[in-house]
């Protein structure tokens, strides 16, 4: 049944502990602004946290890899050794999630394998990727992996469910179901609420994504598309040791992910800006100027003497981020400077005003570009949007033992 790529997993979550200082935001959030991380850091202090299993971006660099790497193994083993978990056996998760504007997200945790993705272009298979894997990314992730005991997803993937026939209906079915947390997520991440679901209700939403999944593409991924691709190159690289038994089980053919309804609530396609820095910024601004003379899409341009409305020519979202990038690694490769890909509209204008730096902010997408460009078997440039606000991004919450 095509809706065995997607099902019920073994969930961990934490017994007892202080939720809104367990649930961390996403680690590639806020990767320049260093003093988000400190609070977190403060906020944290010796609870037990997923910040402890994770590296945020902004601290890459502060200490040797493997060293990063080892050190967060070491916490995944003291958790599962000290009672840190209980577990939720054979179950789906339903999540609320309250985010920027008053709405509420609707989301479905569970498993997917890895065996229905590709990430490849021009892939058939009923999971694909949205944006284009840089190979250079992987191997870091896949030596986390590799020596990881648990999972926690960041990674949202789409299902294209205009008509709301699968996660939806849980909303008016939730008093039925058991609340599993309840909390207010740290630095104004929102209220997020978790319910199990288990036995007949979890049977039905399988058949539901029975009649969902009735097309070649079944699901599309929406955020942390390296991670996904660094599970699946694992796999990859594990299952040819494997008998055919042994792959059935084996806990590294899933991941761990959060289904959403790309026509559900609270689901709008924000854009992910471009931060340059160390560079001249008004020899910058002249460059964009030059290269961006007339089209039917517009961008905006940010320095700290200058801003301003560019034309770009480009027929689909995909190809104005890609010129849009292509400008940018120009730029870069000729004169020098830094790259960041930035999520808020403030947060850009205000790195883009700072000295020696340059900000460009990107229109949203439309939800139907999403799965008409990937059906059309094309993905989009890196970085090409993100599925709400930065602090609408998924935060580490449940976990998966991959041993």
């Amino acid at each position: 049944m095509k809706s065995r790529i997607f099902r019920q997993a073994d969930i961990l979550l934490p017994a007892g502990a202080d939720m809104t200082k367990w649930a961390v935001i996403a680690c590639d959030q806020f990767s320049s602004e260093r003093e988000y991380w400190e609070r977190v850091e403060k906020t944290v202090g010796n609870s037990p946290s997923s910040l402890r299993l994770m590296v945020p971006e902004a601290f890459l660099g502060d200490e040797p890899s493997e060293k990063a790497a080892a050190k967060r193994a070491a916490a995944m083993r003291e958790y599962l050794e000290s009672g840190v978990f209980k577990e939720l056996k054979d179950a789906f998760v339903f999540v609320r999630r309250g985010i920027s504007g008053g709405e509420t997200r609707l989301g479905l945790v569970g498993m997917m394998d890895l065996d229905a993705y590709e990430y490849t272009e021009g892939t058939t298979a009923p999971i694909r990727a949205s944006e284009k894997t840089v190979a250079d990314r992987l191997p870091p992730r896949i030596a986390v992996r590799r020596e990881a005991s648990l999972e926690m997803p960041h990674v949202m993937v789409l299902i294209n469910d205009p008509e709301k026939t699968v996660i939806e209906p849980l909303e008016e079915k939730k008093e039925e179901l058991p609340i599993l947390y309840d909390f207010d997520l740290m630095e104004g991440g929102g209220h997020i609420t978790g319910f199990s679901v288990t036995g007949r209700a979890a049977d039905d939403l399988g058949e539901k994504l029975d009649a969902l999944f009735a097309s070649p593409l079944c699901m599309v991924i929406g955020d942390g598309n390296h991670s996904l691709a660094a599970a699946k190159a694992l796999w990859d690289e594990i299952k040819p040791g494997l008998s055919e038994k042994e792959r059935e089980a084996c806990p590294a053919r899933f991941a761990l992910i959060e289904v959403n309804n790309a026509y559900g609530a609270g689901m709008e396609f924000e854009p992910i800006h471009r931060a340059v820095f160390g560079v001249d910024a008004d020899k910058f601004a002249a460059f964009l100027k030059a290269r961006f003379t007339g089209g039917d899409r517009t961008i905006r341009f940010v320095t700290a003497k200058d801003s301003g409305e560019l034309s770009v020519r480009a027929d689909t979202h995909g190809a104005l981020v890609a010129a849009v990038q292509g400008a940018v690694d120009d730029f870069i490769a000729e004169n020098g400077g830094e790259v960041d890909y930035i999520h808020d509209d403030d947060t850009a204008i205000s790195l883009g005003k700072k000295e020696n730096a340059a900000a460009i902010l990107l229109p949203a997408m439309g939800r139907g570009e999403l799965f008409t460009t990937v059906e059309a078997g094309q993905v989009f440039p890196k970085k090409s949007f993100s599925i709400g606000h930065a602090r609408d991004k998924r935060y580490y919450l449940e976990c998966r033992g991959i041993r």
